[in-house]
């Protein structure tokens, strides 16, 4: 397959590395060519453009097989979330709505769920964040489905959850740090997937996802927070981070959830095969190489 990546940053380039390996050809397109090196290392064709400048898709190559919009914000706030997710997806559309490619898959955010009572989640359920940055994820979402069902545009939404893996995940982070805290009585909700499974659930919409449908791209096992810190305690010989007052005003200014999402219809309907099921397995990954800092 000729596949196009939009964005191949932690997850794109893990993504289009999976894809090169198994035999098609990759595409990059970056907002600038400072890291082609890097995308030619990895196997892909670097291109230059920026979704938030029309102008600058103009010369894409076109005919590809499949597209995945992985952009991610620079910045975090509103404004930049409508510049890039939104207006980015309308213009990317518009470049691709003449040429489609045979499946196109966009990955949104597990942050479009707004749900504060620890209740299980899946794809039915109502998407009503608290916070802005997400009311404008669910603004992209439907700028995809839109396509999907009144223009046949081949568009899937995947909504990923949490994100860790090499180098990355912040409460892993914090925990080595000594700056951890567990809010109130640690029952939040933690909803994650490791990088590695992000790129083949994107694989997995690519080769077998339905056009205008939504699947959530979480692993097997929401953990609270306490229970997660707990298990990396043990795991790591440290103490188990303190309690701290639960700070209701700036979890709403976060748009902090508390919920469980399911990963059935993803299982079910892609059949995919998770390969760290748990945070256990994901995070069991990452903790050897970080045993010699954790006990410092």
């Amino acid at each position: 397959m000729r596949v196009l990546i939009v964005g191949p940053g932690y997850v794109g380039l893990a993504l289009g590395k999976e894809l090169v390996q198994r035999g098609h050809e990759v595409f990059g397109l970056r907002r600038s060519n400072d890291a082609s090196g890097e995308l030619q290392a990895a196997g892909l064709h670097p291109l230059v453009g920026d979704v938030t400048r029309s102008e600058t898709l103009l010369d894409l190559p076109s005919q590809f097989d499949w597209v995945v919009n992985c952009v991610s914000s620079s910045y975090g706030g509103a404004d930049d979330y409508r510049r890039v997710y939104l207006q980015g997806s309308r213009n990317l559309l518009a470049r691709l709505e003449h040429t489609p490619p045979a499946k196109f898959v966009y990955t949104s955010s597990t942050g479009v769920y707004g749900q504060n009572d620890g209740s299980l989640v899946d794809e039915t359920a109502p998407t009503e964040p608290p916070n802005e940055t997400s009311r404008v994820l669910v603004e992209t979402e439907r700028v995809w489905l839109e396509a999907a069902q009144k223009h046949h545009f081949p568009a899937v939404v995947l909504r990923v959850a949490g994100i860790y893996g090499p180098g990355r995940g912040w409460w892993f982070k914090q925990f080595l740090a000594g700056e951890a805290r567990i809010e109130g009585e640690g029952h939040r909700t933690l909803n994650m997937i490791h990088r590695d499974d992000v790129a083949g659930c994107i694989i997995a919409a690519l080769e077998r996802g339905q056009p205008g449908e939504i699947y959530n791209a979480v692993d097997d096992e929401p953990v609270t927070q306490r229970d997660f810190f707990a298990w990396l305690a043990a795991k790591l010989n440290r103490p188990t981070p303190p309690s701290v007052p639960e700070d209701v005003e700036t979890a709403r200014k976060r748009g902090v959830t508390n919920k469980r999402i399911t990963n059935r219809k993803l299982k079910a309907e892609l059949g995919y095969a998770f390969r760290y099921p748990t945070f256990r397995e994901g995070y069991g990954s990452e903790i050897e190489p970080t045993k010699d800092i954790a006990d410092d």
